[in-house]
């Protein structure tokens, strides 16, 4: 088999298996000659061939037939520098000698463009994460060991990961910046170990200039993995050399994560990617509108329905662009401007999905906040008008946010019965009408309730 064919092929493998399964498992394999119709394919180590055996050899198979049908069977083996093979091609990357693997598995993991600084939009409750990121990555001396930031889904870690990554490369392109997965160190931890090539995992992992490690909670509860990372971040640290961990939570919060462990991740700058706040929401969408607009120019967007989405999303960045990109691409296909109704038909199942689930007990609390009044005076028996307008307030507000019914809401008020709850429902939508301060007190408590 040709190199032409070995290329197209791979180029077919990546769009089938995508971009993560190709790296980690077909990238590294290359391909020797046909004889018999068996095509030998060469791997790293023995483990590395049973898997992409029980994996991914049928799609193989059939990609290779499809470039010579006198192909009919695939061999795995051992890559050794007397095996006469095409060589994949390798990422050029910067790497000192010491540093250098001899298995190309080993290598960084792909770095996506999007992920840069130029476009990561700062708020406030990202800035001190991205105001570290941006230290680090100026590749300067060492302030602060590890880096950890951590927050939910959606929030930006990865982006920074990433962003860091890539401005390292630019500015310090003599330095060996490894960048992984917790997932990827797992298993070229176990391939080492299975493969009894231990010393070179370690010359490998210790002698890199900045170690990222990407979602460290997979690590947890996987005791000999444990075991090496902490060995691995104690050898890094004793050299001065910088350590960037992301993660779903605080290194306390890591259910099944040694102590020993916690305290070295906690002992460098630790940093929350809080929640997303309506204005960094609506930054994000203004600026991911400009690149819709230059895939679907001449496509407008009414004023007002950024700053819906912004408001009515709420659970994270992924699902805001996601619903976003849907929004022009579906304002495309019918040929419609993108107003309120057409947001609201095309993202119906988003915006039900993001509705935040708020209880009576949190409504009765906020309401019993905002008119200064005890709760237990505000669901009990007493008619004092100071009482029983927040009363007649909350039950309204249970009723327009939540699911539940006449009778439910009722109980919670003192066990009321359904037709008091309905009074009170219709008597503040009067009073909404001609009262503005009522109107007023609604819209607070509402956003307040939403947010």
């Amino acid at each position: 088999m040709t190199q032409a064919q070995w290329t197209k092929i791979r180029d077919r493998l990546k769009k089938t298996v995508g971009q993560n399964n190709f790296t980690t498992w077909i990238a590294p394999l290359s391909v020797g000659p046909l004889e018999d119709g068996v095509t030998t394919l060469f791997v790293p180590t023995n483990f590395f061939g049973n898997y992409v055996s029980q994996n991914f050899a049928d799609l193989i198979l059939h990609e290779m037939q499809s470039e010579n049908d006198n192909v009919t069977r695939l061999k795995f083996e051992l890559a050794t520098p007397d095996k006469s093979a095409i060589p994949l091609p390798a990422p050029a990357r910067p790497k000192t000698a010491t540093a250098q693997p001899s298995n190309s598995s080993l290598n960084t993991a792909p770095l996506d463009a999007r992920f840069s600084f130029d476009n990561f939009v700062v708020g406030k409750p990202n800035e001190l994460a991205h105001a570290a990121a941006r230290r680090v990555a100026e590749g300067g001396p060492v302030t602060f060991n590890p880096l950890f930031l951590y927050g939910g889904v959606g929030l930006g870690k990865t982006h920074l990961m990433h962003a860091i990554a890539q401005e390292l490369h630019l500015r310090k392109p003599e330095l060996n910046v490894l960048y992984l997965s917790a997932e990827q160190f797992m298993y070229r931890f176990v391939q080492a170990l299975r493969d009894r090539k231990m010393m070179d995992f370690k010359e490998i992992f210790r002698s890199v200039d900045v170690l990222m490690v990407d979602d460290v909670q997979f690590i947890a509860g996987k005791d000999s993995t444990q075991e090496e990372f902490f060995h691995t971040f104690n050898a890094l640290v004793d050299q001065n050399k910088q350590i960037i961990i992301s993660a779903d939570r605080a290194p306390g919060e890591i259910k099944d994560l040694e102590d020993r462990v916690k305290s070295r991740l906690q002992c460098g700058l630790v940093v929350d990617l809080h929640p997303t706040d309506y204005e960094l929401r609506l930054g994000i969408l203004q600026s991911k509108v400009e690149a819709q607009r230059a895939n679907y120019p001449g496509l407008e967007i009414e004023a007002g329905v950024l700053e819906f989405l912004a408001h009515r999303i709420t659970s994270n960045v992924r699902v805001l662009e996601g619903a976003l990109t849907r929004l022009f691409a579906f304002a495309s296909l019918v040929g419609r401007e993108i107003n309120m109704d057409l947001t609201q038909d095309c993202l119906a199942d988003v915006l039900r999905a993001s509705e935040r689930k708020i209880s009576i007990e949190e409504i009765q609390r906020k309401v019993s906040e905002h008119y200064n009044i005890r709760l237990s005076d505000m669901v009990g028996p007493k008619r004092l008008r100071s009482y029983a307008r927040p009363r007649q307030v909350a039950m309204y507000l249970c009723k327009k946010m939540t699911s539940r019914s006449l009778p439910e809401i009722g109980r919670r008020f003192g066990g009321r019965d359904h037709t008091t709850v309905m009074h009170g429902v219709k008597r503040i939508e009067e009073l909404k009408q001609s009262d503005g301060q009522i109107a007023e007190d609604l819209e607070l408590l509402r956003r307040s309730l939403e947010a």
